[in-house]
């Protein structure tokens, strides 16, 4: 599966013009910086950040809102490819974004995604992009900042947000994808990822539960024998899976593989491609491990 899927956003970015800021594009990044080249992985590029500042992000324009800090909160340095690049954040709070991309303009939005920010450009350019997360209403607030190439990361406003978009099976998993047999070692297979995503699992079906991407986060490619297998996920947040199995069926579920952990299970397992979602049952992102194995 080489085919990327790629989410049209309808997002209101604005572009303002340079203008006298007391945002310092050449100061340091207070919660880092990264260089990724198109095609990166792990896809989305997820930072964990405080949001807000004590400058009122107007001051740029009248399309930005918002209060930021004075240096940048991240610094991504870009080498473009032919995919289009979405900047969002994730919080509880009201945020909103502010960009300083290599062309030197300032790019805003506020409420794409509900309280959520979306920042999209469709032919995005190599080089350095500043990146401030604001509060609307002031203060500081904690946030995720999420860089993607393959969906609009953003696309609902967490745990009770609209949803926006289906899984796709045809993209190709963010975290990779593996060739199993029945029997395989070690037991279980582990893989590390991000859980969650921008669209609400119940636009599968409605016993489906938190919010993933729109790409799969993993693939699977299994050899059927008398075992059973269960895909499950470990995590210090509360995860869920969506699973879309050989037989082209959506499996989903919350809290089986023990406290706030999900399971799939499989009495009798086909052989196929099982293509698998980790998501987060308040929205946002969050650190998981993925496990498949046949002795649950």
């Amino acid at each position: 599966m080489l085919v990327r899927s790629l989410i049209a956003a309808t997002a209101a970015v604005l572009m303002v013009a340079p203008v006298a800021q007391a945002q310092d594009t050449s100061a340091q990044a207070t919660y880092g910086s990264v260089r990724i080249s198109s095609g990166f992985a792990p896809d989305p590029h997820v930072v964990s950040l405080t949001a807000g500042g004590s400058i009122d992000a107007s001051n740029l324009g009248s399309p930005c809102r918002g209060s930021i800090a004075r240096a940048p909160d991240y610094e991504v340095t870009y080498t473009a490819g032919s995919l289009p690049l979405y900047i969002t954040s994730t919080s509880s709070s009201d945020t909103t974004l502010v960009v300083n991309a290599p062309d030197g303009r300032w790019y805003c939005d506020d409420d794409t995604n509900g309280n959520n920010p979306l920042v999209t450009f469709n032919n995005p350019r190599s080089g350095t992009y500043d990146i401030w997360v604001g509060t609307y209403g002031g203060g500081t607030s904690a946030a995720s900042l999420a860089i993607s190439e393959l969906y609009s990361t953003g696309q609902s406003s967490g745990g009770g947000g609209s949803s926006g978009g289906y899984p796709d099976t045809s993209a190709r998993a963010a975290f990779g994808e593996v060739s199993l047999s029945a029997g395989f070692t070690p037991d279980p297979h582990r893989v590390n990822l991000t859980a969650g995503g921008g669209l609400q699992a119940s636009v599968v079906s409605s016993e489906c539960r938190g919010a993933i991407a729109t790409a799969p986060d993993y693939q699977i490619t299994y050899s059927a024998g008398s075992l059973p297998l269960a895909i499950r996920t470990q995590s210090s947040s509360d995860t869920t899976l969506v699973v879309n199995g050989p037989d082209g069926e959506w499996y989903c579920d919350d809290d089986s593989g023990g406290g706030t952990n999900a399971q799939v299970y499989f009495a009798k397992p086909a052989s196929g491609v099982y293509d698998i979602w980790v998501g987060t049952y308040s929205g946002g992102n969050t650190s998981a491990t993925l496990l498949i194995t046949e002795t649950p």
